[in-house]
C-alpha cells in the first residue's frame, strides 16, 4: 500500500469521525439515563478496541498499512455502535427516540456544514454526491451503492449487500434498528442540504432523494 496519504483516505477518515461523533453523543444518552456504561466501556473497548484520538490522521495512521488501518477502524466504530445501541434498547426501548433525536441532529448539522463549504446542492445528484461524504459504507473499493435511476428529478439507488449486519448479529441486535436511526440522520441531511429534496425509502428497499415540485 502506498505510504501516502492522498484526498481519499482523509475523505474517508472524516466519515469515521461522523460515527465516533455519534458514538459519543449515544454514550453520553446512556450516561444521562444512569446506564451502567463505565461496564460496556471495558468490555467494548476490549472487544473492538476504543475510538481514535482526536487528532489528525497523519499523526496517527500507519503508514505502512493504510488499507488496513482505515479498515481496521471502520469494523471498530461499527461494532461500538452496535454494541452501544443494542445495550441501550435492551435496557430500555422507550429510548430508541431519543437515539433518533441524536442522529436527526447529526445529519441536520453536517447538512450546514456541506452547505457551508460546498454550497446548497442544486439536484438530486449533487444532494447524493454530499451523502456520500458523510455516510460510512465500508471502504470505497466494497461499492456497496449502486444508482439505477439519475435525472434531474430524482436520483435513485440500491444497496447492492448489507456489511453492517454482521456487527448488529455478533451483538445481539436488529440491524433494523441502525437503517431506521440512519434514515432519520439522511432525512434531516437532505432536507437541510436543500428544502426543496426530501429522501424516502420506497417499497422495495431502494433509496431515493427527489425533488419536491
Amino acid at each position: 500500500m502506498s505510504l501516502f496519504l492522498g484526498k481519499i483516505h482523509y475523505w474517508l477518515f472524516n466519515k469515521i469521525e461522523w460515527v465516533e461523533d455519534l458514538e459519543d453523543k449515544i454514550v453520553e444518552l446512556a450516561e444521562n439515563k444512569g446506564l451502567a456504561v463505565s461496564q460496556w466501556k471495558d468490555e467494548v473497548y476490549s472487544r473492538y478496541g476504543a475510538p481514535m484520538d482526536k487528532k489528525p490522521l497523519e499523526d496517527m495512521i500507519d503508514t505502512g498499512n493504510i488499507h488496513g488501518w482505515l479498515q481496521g477502524k471502520i469494523s471498530s466504530a461499527e461494532g461500538r455502535q452496535a454494541f452501544f445501541i443494542t445495550r441501550i434498547l435492551k435496557q430500555d426501548n422507550s429510548l430508541k427516540n431519543d437515539l433518533i433525536n441524536i442522529f436527526k441532529e447529526q445529519g441536520t448539522k453536517a447538512g450546514k456544514e456541506y452547505n457551508e463549504e460546498k454550497g446548497m446542492p442544486q439536484s438530486p445528484a449533487e444532494a447524493y454526491t454530499a451523502l456520500n461524504d458523510y455516510i460510512l459504507e465500508g471502504m470505497p473499493c466494497d461499492r456497496i451503492n449502486e444508482v439505477i435511476e439519475n435525472n434531474e428529478d430524482k436520483v435513485i439507488w440500491i444497496a447492492k449487500t448489507c456489511i453492517h449486519a454482521e456487527y448488529w448479529q455478533r451483538e445481539g441486535g436488529d440491524v433494523k434498528n441502525f437503517y431506521e436511526l440512519r434514515d432519520n440522520w439522511i432525512t434531516s441531511f437532505v432536507k437541510e442540504l436543500n428544502p426543496a429534496f426530501n429522501y424516502q425509502v420506497l417499497e422495495d428497499g431502494t433509496k431515493l432523494i427527489k425533488r419536491v415540485q
